[in-house]
């Protein structure tokens, strides 16, 4: 989740990876050989204040100035003495200069005579055995370079020279890290959901997002029985995208799913008790599902304050107002079997979008989005704050909640809802900064979502994305939802007999035939008549217009995995081309936070259950696309 900067980043030098720089090789005994920028020149317009890396205003990664950046390497082949005797050869990147890098020596190095043209200055003898380093210089920008694989990297990170040099992963260790958190599941109780697949990769150092995934059997006594079923399905998946701090994330994953459900549960008794109605009035449920989520907010922000002023502990303070005092948005959907309407519950700018087959015979998909970025720069959110609060014209500035905080809603950031009179006796006693002196008619920001009902078709194969937004400011919804097509497309073509001992997939390939098409183009299967238009209440992918990503180039995409949701993310973080990919997941936290935000992403499917696998009553873990298989029995438990 990002965190808000000061005004003085708001204009720092951005990147834009796909530019690549002339190859330049430095002839010595270092031989070190520049392949490619990774981020050469930043796009001139300003950026709006959507790319900003920000939720609140904190401490930032503070890459002072406007010198060189570069990297050293050195040898250790005969011990101290010769490590010594040679001096570095030294590679700087000079701004705005036609020739990006100059290089300079001490006499005792290879010197490279001012007078002549870099271009001359080849080496001939690079060895065959080489590894990549990243760096990353003190305008933010990522460039990788050649070293010989008996080489140390001499990492200087000193504040004053702004630059970082690291050891870059390659592509089979970009890959196991992007799979490190991957799951997959196969869903056999034929109630209209047949898998879903889930990923997470951090930015964070610990990851700000959390996720859940849960289903709930509810017998007929709660729920209308149909064909003389005895019990149908609640469905569960959110995805929570925490800010400030982890804590947030980690109550909503703990708790919402109990709260919301305890709430649809005496909503759906009372129904039953209408002779007249089969389900709920869908106003009942959509409040049923705010009113859940308002409890919870309230016991995370008010009534942790009362426990903590009572107690007057410090102790009891450091405990239950973590939570409170970070942030997290929320995006909770809610998939009823019996009536086979999903529900989504949008809190914040996390997002989900529906993959649908276009009816007009191409056997392209539709993307549908199922909910709206709420946040300061959100044009309906910027008019109900300002209908909120008259009078106060800084509710909203730069796009962000009294100029600090970017969701507009929101679980916790406490300090945008207590009054005055709590802060002011919270910061007296437990905290050594003094209160917003912009807080005059809390609150500002709400746990209420929006919530929004679609009717799923199952034996269309229709499918759900829910990601926090470190996807969505990455990737469009079209080519999001092209992508899983396109993966459907690769699973459905490639189906081979399934290995013995998973039994977990069993009939995996008969429900992906249902999805993919005869159709096979070096395009995403998108139908574009779908494509959002502006003023949709969502925002476009900065980070393309931030790298310079061409849009509209479909053939930058792969497909490698078999995890949807993995899939989504390799593409988003750079696709076929792997330097970038390794690039990103090399950085460390925070340095990647000026990259990448925290990514969560889940996918779901809809089918009708078969043979097999489906309708067996069990939830178990698809083996081929999980990185828990190893040590996992096989068989996963339905969540009841």
């Amino acid at each position: 989740m990002r965190r808000a900067v000061i005004q003085n980043l708001r204009t720092f030098r951005r990147s834009t990876p796909r530019k690549a720089l002339k190859q330049l090789r430095i002839n010595g005994p270092y031989n070190a050989s520049f392949q490619r920028s990774i981020a050469n020149r930043a796009p001139k317009q300003q950026l709006d204040s959507g790319m900003r890396f920000g939720r609140r205003v904190s401490t930032p990664i503070a890459l002072v100035g406007i010198g060189a950046a570069g990297y050293y390497v050195y040898q250790q082949r005969d011990g101290p003495a010769e490590a010594e005797s040679q001096t570095p050869a030294v590679t700087t990147f000079i701004p705005g200069s036609s020739n990006a890098y100059s290089t300079t020596a001490s006499p005792k190095s290879y010197a490279t005579p001012a007078h002549q043209p870099m271009e001359e200055f080849v080496a001939n003898d690079i060895p065959e055995a080489v590894r990549k380093a990243l760096i990353v210089d003190q305008a933010g920008q990522l460039h990788t370079a050649q070293i010989p694989a008996d080489q140390v990297i001499s990492k200087e990170t000193s504040e004053y020279s702004g630059r970082k040099v690291l050891e870059m992963l390659t592509p089979d260790q970009a890959t196991a890290k992007l799979r490190r958190n991957e799951e997959s599941y196969l869903v056999g109780r034929g109630e209209g959901v047949v898998r879903y697949d889930v990923v997470q990769i951090p930015s964070n150092d610990p990851i700000e997002d959390d996720h859940v995934e849960k289903i709930v059997e509810v017998p007929n006594t709660i729920a209308a029985a149909e064909d003389g079923k005895s019990r149908s399905d609640w469905m569960f998946w959110g995805v929570f995208d925490g800010h400030g701090g982890w804590t947030t994330s980690a109550k909503l994953r703990q708790t919402l799913v109990s709260y919301v459900a305890r709430e649809l549960n005496a909503t759906y008794k009372t129904a039953l008790t209408d002779p007249a109605l089969t389900f709920p009035a869908p106003d009942a449920v959509d409040a049923a599902i705010k009113k859940g989520f308002l409890k919870l907010d309230h016991e995370i922000t008010h009534d942790s304050a009362q426990k903590v002023l009572k107690s007057q502990s410090k102790k009891v303070a450091a405990e239950i107002l973590a939570p409170a005092l970070s942030g997290s948005c929320a995006l909770l959907s809610f998939y009823d079997s019996q009536s086979k309407l999903l529900r989504v519950a949008c809190t914040g700018d996390s997002r989900a979008v529906l993959g649908r087959r276009s009816n007009n015979g191409t056997g392209k998909w539709t993307a549908t989005p199922l909910s709206i970025d709420q946040t300061g720069g959100t044009e309906s959110e910027m008019a109900r704050l300002r209908a909120e609060h008259p009078g106060e014209p800084q509710v909203t500035m730069n796009g962000r909640i009294l100029g600090g905080l970017e969701p507009s809603r929101a679980f916790g950031d406490a300090m945008y809802k207590w009054s005055m009179e709590i802060q002011q006796k919270l910061y007296r006693n437990y905290f050594a900064r003094t209160p917003n002196r912009n807080v005059k008619t809390p609150p500002y920001v709400t746990a209420e979502p929006i919530v929004t009902t679609t009717k799923v078709d199952p034996t269309q194969g229709d499918f759900v994305v829910m990601a926090t937004d470190g996807l969505w400011e990455m990737l469009t919804n079209e080519e999001v939802v092209g992508l899983v097509g396109q993966w459907l497309e690769k699973q459905g073509s490639s189906l081979r007999p399934v290995p013995a001992n998973n039994r977990a997939s069993v009939n995996a390939g008969s429900w992906l035939q249902s999805w993919f098409s005869t159709q096979k183009t070096p395009d995403l299967p998108i139908d574009h008549a779908s494509d959002q238009k502006s003023g949709s209440g969502q925002r476009a992918p900065i980070r393309q217009q931030q790298w310079g990503v061409p849009t509209g180039q479909d053939a930058r995409f792969v497909v490698e995995d078999k995890n949807a949701a993995t899939h989504l993310v390799r593409n988003a973080l750079g696709g076929k081309d792997s330097d970038m990919l390794s690039a990103l997941l090399t950085l460390p936290a925070p340095l990647s936070r000026r990259y990448r935000d925290d990514l969560t992403v889940q996918v779901i499917f809809f089918g009708e259950g078969e043979a097999g696998i489906s309708g067996n009553g069990r939830v178990e873990l698809n083996r081929e696309a999980s990185a828990t298989a190893a040590n996992a029995g096989g068989e996963v438990k339905a969540k009841l």
